[in-house]
């Protein structure tokens, strides 16, 4: 093919940030020791890791001592919940998350649920946002321990009430947890939340680095076993060169936040309004003004979501798909299904500092024949 390829696909990993890679290569060489130790190597990875630390603390304006690394944002979002609930357990035994959280919360409430304990989805509206009155009833239950709401809809792109739904939880005492992993280096994320988790690969660092934030005066107990890294949050040796490059191009990233937001909102824009006007029978979904600024999705009824991915990949371009309408899951995805929107035939674009006008312009151009093609291989015709 001669076009080269575009990647649209900046939601599930952006592409490794320039200050990431120098930030990386120099530490390979710095940061191999093991910073616990008191060798002269040790203490100079030791160096590296509290630097790195109280970056990202800066960054996200918390305290060092506040912010732990882990080994992935999975893993930092199972800690958040189960360490959320276990630290409160004396309070109750409910979590109360949204119903559009991200599977790795969502699996970190099923192993409470199996455990005994209770978990209540709150729904949100046909644009992907939280229903406020019904948070604010369900955050006042008694034995609530502890409250978890996606900063950004990793789906959609729809921005969630944070503010207000935290205002809630302050009102009842209940610690709130959020998932800003599409957030963090992209857009502010309100303030009053007790626990936060970003991962690094979703801003242009490297894969395999978490972000635990743990407020100080909350409640919150390790669900792993004993361990004395990490302020005890978080098991196992770091990957401290993949560390020191999350932060270096964390605050790359969010140095240029605005200026990307500003570039990026119009092209999103365009493709919102474009696929709505010339693909038949398109549903684009998510908040088309509350919403993030780098990400779209749309819904194409007759034609199936995996194989419009598979003919996008073949004309160059990579895309996500929100719609799990597959073979191994036979599910469309939760977020949808919550949001009451259709699912099939579902397109995530997600854009990043390396997308330019003309990508987004290839895409525009390109996708209406590639839709078309596939309906009329499904024998449909006449749209």
């Amino acid at each position: 093919m001669s076009a080269s390829p575009v990647y649209l696909d900046a939601a599930t990993a952006a592409p490794l940030h320039p200050v990431a890679r120098q930030a990386l290569l120099a530490a390979l060489d710095d940061g191999w020791a093991d910073p616990g130790k008191l060798y002269t190597q040790a203490r100079r990875a030791r160096q590296l890791l509290d630097a790195a630390r109280a970056a990202t603390a800066e960054t996200l304006g918390v305290r060092p001592d506040e912010l732990s690394f882990t080994g992935s944002g999975t893993t930092a979002a199972h800690a958040a919940v189960l360490g959320g609930l276990a630290g409160r357990r004396r309070v109750g035994p409910i979590l109360v998350h949204s119903e559009i959280e991200h599977s790795a919360v969502l699996h970190a409430a099923e192993r409470h649920t199996a455990a005994g304990g209770t978990a209540l989805g709150v729904p949100v509206d046909r644009l992907g946002r939280l229903d406020v009155a019904a948070w604010d009833t369900a955050v006042r239950a008694p034995g609530v321990a502890l409250a978890a709401l996606i900063a950004a809809s990793h789906e959609v792109g729809t921005l969630q009430p944070v503010a207000e739904a935290a205002a809630a939880c302050a009102a009842a005492g209940v610690p709130l947890y959020v998932d800003a992993a599409q957030a963090v280096g992209r857009v502010p994320v309100p303030a009053g939340w007790s626990v936060l988790t970003a991962s690094a690969h979703k801003w242009g660092g490297p894969a395999g680095v978490g972000l635990l934030v743990v407020r100080k005066g909350t409640r919150w107990e390790s669900p792993w076993p004993a361990d004395e890294r990490e302020s005890g949050r978080t098991p196992g040796a770091l990957n401290l060169p993949a560390v020191v490059a999350a932060a270096a191009s964390l605050r790359a990233a969010a140095a240029d936040a605005a200026a990307e937001a500003a570039r990026l909102a119009p092209l999103v824009g365009r493709i919102r309004a474009r696929v709505a006007a010339e693909v038949p029978d398109v549903e684009v979904v998510g908040d088309p003004d509350h919403r993030l600024p780098h990400l779209v999705t749309f819904s194409c009824l007759y034609v199936d979501g995996e194989a419009l991915l598979h003919a996008l990949d073949r004309r160059g371009f990579a895309v996500s798909s929100g719609s799990s309408c597959t073979s191994s899951t036979l599910r469309p995805s939760h977020v949808l299904e919550a949001m009451g929107v259709l699912s099939h035939g579902n397109v995530r674009i997600s854009l990043h500092r390396e997308t330019t006008e003309a990508d987004v312009e290839r895409f525009l151009t390109e996708l209406p024949a590639i839709v078309a093609d596939l309906r009329a291989e499904a024998g449909v015709v006449g749209l």
